[in-house]
């Protein structure tokens, strides 16, 4: 699948460029004073205005989508939790008993759920009394990627379906939701993030690896050594040439994290404002760029992450995360949580005075 995505300098003039800074410093305070909130309101304005000054920002419409997945790597005891895990929490998503539930209720968000291929199948999920303010959404691949520290995670075939499903399964919600946010759940999958994000980057996997949801330092020492072997056998394999984004993905990714990337350019291409949680989803993110490097331009970083890897990540990505307040859950609680910051800064955009307009003495 192709992504036809412009640049935001693609879609807006200089002068309207110019125009929308104006507007944001003519505002009733001082210079930059709103800071991070003065440049998310530009980055909105450039994603959604596209040449009208006069037309309103409108984020009111949001939603958080968490893909599911299983990780073969996760037999190795390299996390906390046995793979039955990813299932249960699925089930708890969808019954409304999880953070991510919490606090997309707290700030009118939308949650959706994607099994991307979680290792046992729910049965009847669509029951569930939480559906009702939801959805549950099939897009499995396979009962889970492979053990990577041994083999390839996935086919090819498989990486390129991770791609084209999450695009395609996103499609339907660009009616409803101006706003998207992306989380995950799978046990295993910081192992598989800091894989990707090793190879992605050409960056030692002592860069990228951490204690994910808080294991011992011998499973620690266990994750770092694993994940050091498939990086080699991905070199071995390639012949120590960098394999390509999709070649990546299929050595060392997961379906979660594949069909993420995948939601994320096809928001980008119809200039949706992507939402980016935390290590897993900045590793999509990650992934996303390296496909179309467009797509950089609708990205908002929810937070930074306590997960040791984020940090490189979000220096690779040029991001700045709006919070920072040493969460390290996933399941896009920190994109939820980002949702009030992003609807301020609309909302300053659109209805805050300017000096002119007031009457007030311009402050210098």
């Amino acid at each position: 699948m192709q992504f036809n995505i412009n640049s935001l300098a693609q879609l807006n003039t200089p002068e309207f460029i110019e125009q929308v800074k104006a507007k944001i410093d003519g505002k009733t305070k001082p210079l930059g004073a709103l800071g991070q909130l003065e440049d998310l309101a530009f980055q909105i304005a450039l994603i959604q205005q596209q040449q009208d000054i006069e037309q309103p920002l409108d984020v009111t419409s949001a939603a958080v989508f968490v893909f599911a997945g299983d990780h073969g790597i996760a037999a190795q005891g390299i996390s906390i939790a046995p793979s039955e895990v990813t299932q249960q929490m699925v089930a708890n998503f969808l019954n409304g008993g999880a953070a991510i539930n919490c606090f997309c209720a707290a700030n009118q968000v939308q949650l959706h759920v994607v099994d991307t291929g979680v290792l046992t199948p729910l049965q009847h999920p669509k029951k569930s009394a939480y559906l009702q303010n939801g959805s549950y959404i099939e897009s499995r691949i396979a009962a889970g990627t492979n053990d990577f520290s041994q083999t390839s995670a996935m086919t090819i075939e498989h990486a390129q379906a991770c791609i084209n499903q999450g695009a395609e399964l996103i499609k339907a919600y660009f009616n409803q939701y101006s706003v998207i946010g992306f989380g995950e759940m799978g046990i295993g999958n910081t192992s598989s993030a800091s894989a990707l994000t090793s190879l992605l980057t050409s960056q030692a996997a002592e860069l990228t690896v951490g204690h994910g949801t808080g294991i011992s330092d011998e499973q620690y020492r266990l994750k770092l050594k694993l994940i050091k072997q498939s990086i080699e056998r991905v070199h071995k394999a390639y012949q120590h040439k960098q394999p390509n984004p999709i070649e990546c993905l299929a050595e060392v990714g997961g379906f979660e994290i594949g069909q993420i990337a995948g939601a994320m350019l096809a928001c980008a291409q119809a200039s949706k404002i992507v939402v980016v949680d935390g290590f897993i989803s900045s590793a999509a993110a990650l992934l996303a760029c390296r496909i179309n490097p467009n797509c950089r331009d609708y990205m908002v970083f929810a937070h930074k992450s306590e997960e040791y890897g984020h940090k490189l990540l979000l220096a690779e990505l040029s991001a700045k995360p709006l919070l920072d307040i040493n969460m390290r859950l996933g399941e896009g609680t920190g994109a939820a949580l980002s949702v009030p910051l992003i609807r301020s800064a609309a909302q300053f955009y659109n209805c805050m005075a300017s000096f002119a307009d007031a009457e007030v003495t311009k402050v210098v």
